[in-house]
């Protein structure tokens, strides 16, 4: 029967755990800065709220704005949601209305 190297059975399972743990170590860092990121963007949304604000208290109307290109990014969003949710019940209702014909 051959010999057994324990410490050449060690270094490969430390070799295959190095590798798993590099691995998760990425991923932890990709979703770390996934996070990051998102706090980054509603900081930025709320600084957009607030200067649209603004502006509209300087005297610029929604609609000139809008003219502009800076229609309120807080209403676009809003506007996105409800179409969903719209979008959702519009079918649910146009199958009922086929079911009972």
């Amino acid at each position: 029967m051959a010999t057994i190297d324990i410490e050449q059975t060690r270094n490969q399972a430390r070799a295959l755990l190095d590798s798993r743990i590099e691995s998760v170590t990425a991923l932890v860092k990709t979703r770390q800065r996934i996070t990051d990121l998102k706090e980054q963007l509603a900081a930025a949304e709320r600084e957009d709220k607030r200067a649209y604000v603004r502006a509209t208290k300087d005297g610029w109307s929604p609609e000139e704005l809008k003219k502009l290109g800076l229609e309120s990014g807080a209403a676009g969003r809003r506007r996105k949601s409800t179409n969903r949710a719209g979008n959702d019940a519009a079918p649910a209702a146009q199958t009922e209305r086929s079911s009972e014909q």
